[in-house]
């Protein structure tokens, strides 16, 4: 791989994670502004989670140690990311005068998720 692909590599590492970090704050500063109760207390807690770990799990797929762990922590990321729509879809239901402000982030999380898919599937190709 000669330096200029390797740079490429690199941005575009960088951008997903840079934008799957940029989502978890979203996730969070939604959850911030939610009614305090006991059931916002269990959703919030567990959409930041599941958020957070979406970022989280693709940066150690960038880490991986071959192509089945990459795989395998990048199917990690898309299952976090489905968890979090999941949480999503229950706060939406709790509090449905916020279903307006979750349409972008219920829309950028299935974008990512769609993004891991394909990048699951292009590197799955490749080992088959």
């Amino acid at each position: 791989m000669n330096n200029n692909q390797n740079s490429n590599k690199n941005n575009h590492n960088f951008d997903l994670e840079k934008r799957t970090t940029d989502f978890a704050k979203r996730a969070i500063r939604l959850c911030r502004a939610l009614p305090k109760d006991s059931i916002n207390n269990r959703l919030t807690g567990q959409c930041v989670g599941s958020a957070g770990s979406m970022g989280a799990n693709y940066r150690e797929a960038n880490d991986a140690l071959g192509k089945k762990d990459f795989i395998f922590r990048m199917k990690i990321a898309r299952k976090e990311s489905k968890e979090t729509m999941h949480w999503f879809e229950c706060i939406e239901e709790a509090n449905p005068e916020f279903k307006d402000r979750m349409q972008e982030l219920k829309q950028e999380c299935l974008e990512i998720k769609n993004i891991f898919s394909a990048i699951i599937n292009k590197v799955e190709g490749k080992i088959n």
